[in-house]
């Protein structure tokens, strides 16, 4: 069987097979060496060409060993001087408002600009957003505290633009920027008594531009949202479709639900904002959403930025692009013709090309956040009453006081600042003695009396003048 020619041949090929994958084998060693050869000798050329850089400290030989631990060096100092300057950069940012004395403290955990915030209706916690793919719930029972207890909601693939909270407080809405739609995460405690959340509702995208309003009625009714063009949904907590509106702005800037549940009012393009009134039946069913242009808040003579309440919605001020501010009385009978009355109006700076408004519970503070600046004014005079300057590197993107008014919230780079609101007291003082001209029994003015020296003894530590 031995001279079989099949075999023979079968053999043959065998041989013939093998040497010649040997010799692929070879041939592919020798241009990858090849290759390797030049790249070292081109980065030997442009190590060369900065002998400085490539000096080892201790006085080691240029071997292929030695460059590579020199190279390893350059980059890791190069990487320490990118993190120093970061840091320091960092810090700038951080100091920045922290100088003021009204300063109180800040809230840190986002990687990303905060682009909305709001407080829960119990007062215990705040939520924010940011385009790092987060939603924070922080806890603000004590607001001297120095630990910010937290915990981090992570958006899927995505981010929010706006949060709020259900007038429960056992559920956060927000905006997600890339599906521009409304979801849902239910909040509930856990056994150690913190929070959790979980996604429980998603709304099927309804806009077809970036929105730019985002609320929840504090009867927990119905839900709203609103494009920077011209339309607006009002929804119920399902997620379905109450209503489509034109807010006629040409362009919407601002879109909000008053504190009091009833009325949305929005601004853009227009000098005037408008004012609409959601109305539901005696047994609880959607009925339609009505204008009333009683209430529409007009005067300047440029478009709207944005629109603020006072607790119980008998106060709305808007805030301009002529670089004014406007405080209307609203506590109005409108069924009966009334219009919103004028207030008070002044003149602010105005920086960058938005502005945003915030107003005091008892709405005799108004907050105007340009740029990064803030402005505080007495509704009582109309006066400028104090400006913090470029208190973050970006613009504030948000602001909102507390329920009690003694405290700012404001929202800037990656950061959540507090400060107090010393104008109030200041307002407070005006408001006691004003009250102490009236006739008014002992035990009120007794409180009056407390109240005073309480405010004047605040101002003093504050180092504030009376």
């Amino acid at each position: 069987m031995s001279g079989d020619p099949e075999i023979s041949v079968v053999q043959r090929y065998s041989v013939q097979l093998a040497i010649f994958v040997g010799f692929a084998v070879i041939l592919i060693t020798l241009i990858l060496k090849w290759i390797r050869k030049d790249d070292q000798t081109a980065s030997g050329s442009s190590k060369h060409d900065k002998p400085e850089k490539q000096k080892s400290s201790s006085g080691e030989s240029s071997s292929k060993h030695g460059k590579k631990e020199q190279t390893g060096s350059v980059k890791t100092s190069s990487k320490k001087k990118l993190t120093e300057r970061e840091n320091r950069r960092n810090m700038r940012a951080n100091e920045k408002g922290m100088t003021s004395p009204w300063f109180l403290g800040t809230y840190k955990g986002h990687t990303g600009k905060v682009s909305g915030i709001d407080l829960s209706a119990n007062g215990k916690f705040i939520a924010s957003c940011s385009d790092d793919r987060t939603i924070f719930i922080w806890d603000i029972k004590d607001l001297t505290q120095k630990d910010r207890k937290s915990f981090r909601i992570n958006v899927d693939f995505d981010y929010s633009t706006h949060v709020k909270w259900s007038p429960d407080c056992k559920a956060v809405i927000s905006h997600r920027f890339n599906d521009n739609c409304v979801e849902v995460y239910k909040i509930e405690k856990k056994k150690d008594g913190w929070l959790t959340a979980s996604k429980a509702l998603t709304f099927p995208k309804a806009h077809n531009s970036d929105i730019i309003g985002l609320d929840i009625a504090s009867n927990g009714k119905f839900i709203m949202t609103c494009s920077n063009k011209t339309d607006m949904i009002i929804w119920d907590l399902k997620g379905e479709k109450l209503a489509v509106l034109d807010t006629f702005l040409m362009n919407t800037t601002c879109a909000k639900i008053s504190p009091c549940g009833r009325f949305i009012v929005a601004s853009g393009f227009t000098p005037e904002a408008k004012t609409w009134e959601v109305i539901f039946n005696k047994t609880g069913e959607f009925k339609e959403v009505k204008p009333i242009t009683q209430l529409t808040l007009g005067g300047h003579t440029s478009g709207i930025y944005d629109v603020a309440f006072d607790v119980d919605s008998s106060h709305m001020a808007t805030v301009s692009k002529d670089g004014t501010w406007r405080l209307f009385d609203t506590n109005v009978n409108y069924k009966q013709g009334q219009d919103a009355r004028l207030e008070k109006s002044g003149k602010f700076e105005l920086a960058g090309n938005y502005a945003l408004i915030a107003l005091s519970p008892n709405s005799e503070v108004l907050v105007i956040a340009a740029a990064n600046n803030l402005q505080f004014f007495s509704t009582f005079t109309g006066v400028l009453d104090n400006t913090i300057e470029e208190l973050s590197e970006g613009p504030i993107t948000a602001l909102m006081f507390d329920s009690t008014g003694k405290y700012l919230f404001v929202a800037a780079d990656k950061q959540i600042r507090v400060f107090h609101n010393v104008t109030g007291y200041r307002c407070g003082i005006m408001r006691a003695k004003e009250k102490l001209k009236e006739h008014q029994t002992s035990a009120t003015k007794e409180r009056l009396h407390q109240l005073i020296k309480e405010s004047e003894d605040f101002l003093v530590n504050m180092g504030e003048t009376v």
